[in-house]
Formats: C-alpha cells, sequence, structure tokens
C-alpha cells in the first residue's frame, strides 16, 4: 500500500524499485498506490499499471491516513505493508518484516526509528520533538511503542480489516490512532524492527501540522476513554463518487 501525494517527478522510480524488491520476495504480490489528490501523480504512475500493480486516484485530497484506508481496504493479500512513496525507507526491508512477524507470530510488525540498531540521519531539534511527543503518548496511552510514526508497517490483513472502520483520523495522527486501536481491541504483539535512512530529515516543522497532531491525539484519547467509540461497530471508507484506477497500462475506469 502506497500513498502518494506531490510525487509525480519521483514515483515511477519509487514503483519500480518496491516491485523489484517484492518480486525477489519470490511470493504473489499486489502494488496498490494511492494518488490522494494530485493527478500528475496519477498520469505518472498510470504507465505503471498492470496485474501487479493498481493505480487509484481521486481528485480531493483527503490525507495520508485517508489514502491508506482506502487502499487498505481494496488489498487483496493476507499481508499489507504500508510504505511511504519517498522510499525513505527501503522497500528491502519488506522480507525482514515478514519474517518477523514469522519467527515472533506478531500482529503487527512496525518500523521504528528509535530502535537501538536502526540507522537514521536525524537532527538533533526532530529527535526533541519526538522524544516530547512519545513522552505525551506514554502518558495518555498504553501501547508501549516507542515510535508510532515511521513510515513502514506490515499487518495481518484480518487485524488490519478489523482496525480500519473504526480509525477517524485522516491526516497527521493516523498511524497513533491505528496502534490505540489495536492494542484496545487486543493486538498485543506489535513488533518494532529496526529500520535505516538515508536522506537527511528536514530540521523544520510546520507549526500548523504540529498543533493538529496535538489536537487528533487529545481527540483519540477522548475517543478511547470517554466515550468508548472504538468499543462499537464501524464502517469501512467508502470510494469516492469520482475515484479512478488503472489496472493495467493504459487503462482506467
Amino acid at each position: 500500500m502506497v500513498p502518494a501525494y506531490r510525487e509525480s517527478v519521483r514515483i515511477a522510480r519509487s514503483l519500480q524499485l518496491l516491485k523489484q524488491e517484492l518480486q525477489q520476495i519470490g511470493a504473489d504480490f499486489e502494488i496498490v498506490l494511492v494518488c490522494d489528490g494530485c493527478e500528475e501523480t496519477y498520469y505518472a504512475a498510470r504507465p505503471l499499471a498492470d496485474h501487479n500493480v493498481a493505480v487509484h486516484y481521486y481528485p480531493r485530497n483527503m490525507g495520508k491516513g485517508y489514502a491508506l484506508q482506502y487502499g487498505a481496504d481494496r488489498a487483496r493479500g493476507e499481508l499489507v505493508t504500508f510504505i511511504d512513496a519517498d522510499m525513505n525507507i527501503h522497500p528491502r526491508e519488506i522480507l525482514t518484516f515478514i519474517n518477523l512477524m514469522d519467527a515472533l507470530d506478531a500482529d503487527i510488525v512496525i518500523g521504528s526509528k528509535r530502535h537501538p540498531r536502526s540507522r537514521v540521519n536525524y537532527p538533533a531539534f526532530r529527535r526533541l520533538q519526538s522524544f516530547v511527543y512519545q513522552l505525551l503518548i506514554a502518558a495518555l496511552f498504553t501501547i508501549n511503542v516507542k515510535d508510532t510514526q515511521s513510515g513502514l508497517k506490515l499487518f495481518r490483513r484480518d487485524v488490519l480489516r478489523s482496525l480500519l472502520p473504526r480509525v477517524l483520523v485522516k491526516r497527521y495522527a493516523f498511524d497513533l490512532e491505528l496502534l490505540v486501536v489495536a492494542h484496545h481491541l487486543g493486538y498485543r504483539r506489535i513488533v518494532e524492527a529496526p529500520i535505516e535512512i538515508q536522506e537527511q530529515f528536514s530540521t523544520t516543522t510546520n507549526l500548523r501540522a504540529a498543533f493538529r497532531v496535538l489536537v487528533d491525539t487529545a481527540a483519540i484519547f477522548y475517543r478511547l476513554r470517554i466515550i468508548r467509540y472504538y468499543d462499537g461497530e464501524h464502517r469501512t471508507v467508502a470510494a469516492p463518487a469520482d475515484d479512478v484506477v488503472a489496472t493495467s497500462a493504459g487503462s482506467h475506469s
């Protein structure tokens, strides 16, 4: 599962790299790319669509969380991987995650920048931000995860399908809510895996985004502890009326 927004320049290279790595695993696979309100990304990726690659597009930007929900609801495999379109975490790590899931009988495997064996170019200010945010998460929740926001995650499909209908955050704190819901529903076998990120993180943070993360985090706590929202029955994400999907080169519906 690959959510993409404004990735037209590198999306073809990213898809080719991901496909090469998945082919080396030697099992059947599918790549579900969701172009989240970015027509240029869709047209750049569409020529790569084939029986292994489905390229989805809808015109309104809905946020990474929505794109992940939308794509995961359309995935058919028994294992579902989330990976960022920039491939800052190399897709070769997917095989390592699969092996960890099998060896430890895990429900979820997530990449962690804070794992002692991770190798990440991580500026001091971003490291401080992450540390403070994780302290907040530890105070509010009991998920016992050191890095909720990494761009590579692996789920068992049945686990993911039970989580997604309950997740309301569509943008900034989607990953956190997904893991909070998993813990709440009894999925405690969440394994953090080391990752390597070669590119340097930005040292600046959008204040509006930071504020929205805090608002979304507070909303998750409210839904979990106050109104017990996650205990109810919920629906999956519906397709927008004007969505487009290409499943083979040049085809669309």
